[in-house]
């Protein structure tokens, strides 16, 4: 990666964006699996752009129109790497919080869970849903991102909290992070799987529980 650093698609960025969210780009780039938790959002990669507008909207950030749709549009483009000819595979787990919150209003998030669906037929996209009835972990635990790359010599975790975005590097530390998504996608539903009947669904697995959200989204 130290040859290439700088050499992306994301170095058209740099005047607009921060340095940790270019360096994210770059990780995903050469990862060859993402492990991803999020308490109160979809994850960024799996976002659609009017969802992530809308997060970007009600952010305490304040940025002018122009630079939040480079934003989106970066956010959007990082997204390229999950129908690449050889993409990394992708394991997320959301809580069911994130999808009962309305960013964007009803029709926004309506749009959005649809297409969690979609992306979970891709082969290599596993989504879990961490439901509110989980037992033994905190309702909200700390989101988080592990990038498995280059056999493993690479591998990061990317915490993100209110000042400024983490990248962890140390083995011991990794360790820990791994354990700790292992932990919740034990405790999270079985996955979605788009491709099995709804009759032949389990009444509590992932895709039954956004089924049921959907339809609390429908308009009346």
């Amino acid at each position: 990666m130290s040859e290439d650093s700088g050499k992306g698609w994301w170095t058209g960025y740099r005047r607009a964006l921060s340095q940790p969210v270019l360096d994210l780009a770059e990780l995903e780039a050469a990862a060859d699996a993402l492990f991803s938790y999020e308490s109160l959002f979809v994850p960024g990669i799996l976002q659609t752009p009017e969802y992530t507008r809308s997060i970007f909207r009600s952010s305490q950030i304040e940025r002018p129109r122009d630079k939040l749709e480079k934003a989106a549009q970066f956010r959007t483009e990082r997204q390229q790497i999950l129908t690449r000819v050889t993409p990394p595979t992708l394991h997320a787990v959301i809580h069911e919080a994130a999808l009962h919150m309305r960013f964007g209003g009803m029709a926004v998030m309506r749009r959005q869970l649809l297409h969690l669906i979609r992306m979970a037929e891709l082969p290599h996209v596993t989504i879990q849903v961490l439901p509110f009835t989980a037992e033994g972990l905190s309702a909200c635990s700390t989101p988080l991102l592990l990038i498995e790359s280059h056999g493993s010599a690479l591998d990061t975790v990317l915490v993100d909290n209110p000042a400024a975005a983490l990248f962890i590097h140390e083995e011991d530390a990794i360790l820990k992070y791994r354990t700790r998504f292992d932990r919740l996608r034990t405790a999270s539903l079985p996955p979605l799987d788009p491709g099995v009947s709804a009759s032949t669904h389990e009444s509590r697995d992932s895709l039954g529980l956004l089924q049921h959200v959907l339809y609390s989204l429908q308009e009346v």
